[in-house]
């Protein structure tokens, strides 16, 4: 009851702020503001005054009853052509409006009008900081910090998984700016400012560089040729030659024997310069790598109680290296052994409101709550008498869940299809709820009546955090720039969870009222040619009846 008290207060109303200097500044910065963005509405008004002022000189009324002639001569085939023309050109505009919007989660024609129109009519302003420009400066620098994308702890291999998907579907599952974010990645873990002195690293510095596979993998067997243990070579043929899991391992075992003979060997001359400690550095990312991709042959291939070890043994030996999230490999094969007991001592150790949360985290915790109450709930029956305590405090922890990353409940209950994770995923975005679905998916159907309670409880989440890009409940506000990074880091074919849910904008409806309109006026022009004809010539004539009668009213003004 205290958390609802405390979600209570979390949706109360904030107070307005007292009046003062403050106050009087935000109301003359919004009045600067208002003038800067009425100086289009000017504009309009001053043409219209001098379209008024010279209509006179302009002969309007005349020229208006030749158009109106010109218009009754013409016969409805004409209006027919007139109005499928219309339909015709706004069917399209509206077919590329809804695919611009798809793809890309924005109107075309509201972005071509921000860039290009709005500052043609003064729409741009610099603004002087305010105490809210700084309070909004900082949210912004949050969401910035949220949208950072990481490497995934669980990434598939290239030649072993990827690569067999393509062949098999014919579709890419990486996107080239994932890749690229590997690149990077290797490129700082995998090479030191010293590789220029050896020549076989030389040639890994390239190859980590190139964009062509098939390079990368020739410049591999270059390496090994200089260097018969270049372990940096051994990984890339493991990752990207290897057709088998069961081939990836054995690379991988001749990376490791090599990598330990380096690493010992670097640990003797650590403390001589700052170019071997670098290379220290460097030979200690190369073991850890080779180490964890040894951990995850062994889970692929079923020795899970060999995987657990080898986690294990890293976390314990290399505990500086925590930003790899190691922890989350480990969750994983504890859940597969079903050790739930060691599962939440590793999430006592990492759950902390010290650490950075992920999807990992926050659902193994709710699966945990979860499996305690979940075999014998029965929405009837919670309706009826209630919520017991190990089941608010289940429903508790999927709200919390549900709120670090809204994604991952359609994807655990199957409203979604799942794909291949990428290599990279933001955290509380679409790619990282794909990543935690494909790989915890069969644990929550393991547990009996898991996906029942996930599924009768996590949409209340929502009520919780109405306003979720303003204001979260336990996390910050919900970060605004995880689409476009998701649109970045999956591939084309993937249709993108967008939360929270953007309304269609203007122009698509615009768009696709006008193209039935004419449609529809095209249809009963055709249909029934004398009858539109009688009905337009009857609007004509109101209007040239209104318009001789606003010109008499003007010329017995006009003095003589």
């Amino acid at each position: 009851m205290a958390d609802g008290g405390e979600a209570a207060a979390s949706a109360a109303p904030t107070p307005p702020p007292p009046e003062g200097p403050g106050s009087c500044a935000g109301w003359a910065q919004r009045l600067r503001a208002g003038l800067a963005g009425a100086g289009g509405s000017l504009w309009v008004l001053a043409g219209l005054g001098l379209l008024y002022a010279l209509r006179a000189p302009l002969r309007l009324c005349e020229n208006l009853a030749a158009v109106t002639a010109f218009l009754n001569s013409l016969t409805p085939k004409f209006y027919v052509a007139l109005t499928g023309t219309s339909s015709l050109i706004s069917g399209l505009i509206f077919i590329f409006e809804w695919w611009y919007f798809r793809k890309y989660g924005t109107s075309f024609i509201e972005q071509v009008s921000i860039s290009h129109l709005r500052p043609l009519i003064g729409g741009t302003e610099n603004k002087e900081p305010s105490p809210s420009g700084s309070r909004e400066a900082d949210t912004n620098r949050q969401n910035l910090s949220e949208c950072k994308v990481w490497r995934n702890p669980l990434n598939l291999f290239r030649g072993a998984e990827y690569r067999r998907y393509t062949w098999v579907t014919g579709k890419e599952p990486l996107t080239y700016y994932d890749m690229n974010l590997s690149a990077q990645d290797h490129q700082t873990f995998f090479t030191c400012d010293t590789d220029s002195l050896r020549p076989s690293d030389t040639v890994m510095q390239k190859a980590w560089r190139e964009r062509n596979p098939p390079a990368r993998i020739k410049a591999a067997y270059q390496a090994l040729e200089l260097n018969n243990d270049c372990a940096t070579a051994y990984v890339l043929l493991a990752e990207e030659e290897a057709t088998t899991i069961v081939d990836a391992e054995k690379l991988f075992k001749q990376a490791l024997k090599a990598g330990e003979t380096i690493y010992r060997r670097s640990q003797q001359h650590q403390h001589q310069s700052p170019q071997h400690e670098a290379q220290l550095r460097r030979d200690t990312n190369v073991l850890v790598y080779i180490k964890r991709r040894l951990a995850m042959c062994a889970r692929k291939l079923g020795r899970i109680r060999e995987a657990v070890k080898i986690m294990r043994d890293l976390m314990k030996e290399f505990p500086p290296l925590s930003m790899l999230n190691i922890h989350e490999n480990l969750l994983e094969s504890l859940l597969e052994l079903q050790a739930y007991a060691d599962v939440q001592a590793v999430l006592a150790k990492y759950d902390d409101i010290s650490l950075p949360k992920s999807a990992a985290i926050c659902y193994t915790a709710a699966l945990l709550k979860t499996r305690t109450v979940s075999d014998r709930f029965s929405p009837e029956t919670a309706s009826r008498r209630g919520l017991s305590t190990a089941e608010i405090n289940a429903v508790e922890a999927i709200h919390r869940a549900v709120e670090f990353n809204p994604h991952v409940p359609k994807y655990l209950l199957e409203m979604k299809s799942l794909i291949l994770p990428p290599e990279h995923i933001l955290k509380r975005g679409d790619s990282e709820a794909v990543a935690y679905a494909f790989f915890h998916l069969q644990h929550w159907k393991r547990i009996e009546g898991a996906l029942n309670l996930l599924q009768c409880t996590w949409e209340g989440t929502f009520r919780m955090i109405p306003y979720p890009l303003e204001k979260g409940h336990l996390f910050y506000p919900y970060p605004s720039c995880t689409e476009t990074a998701d649109r970045e880091l999956l591939p084309t074919f993937h249709h993108v969870s967008v939360y929270p849910k953007k309304e269609l904008p203007f122009f698509i409806h615009f768009t696709a009222g006008l193209c039935s309109s004419t449609a529809m006026l095209a249809l009963l022009t055709h249909q029934f040619p004398e009858l539109m004809g009688v009905f337009s010539k009857a609007c004509e004539e109101r209007l040239q009846l209104c318009m001789w009668n606003h010109g008499g009213t003007v010329r017995e003004n006009v003095p003589r």
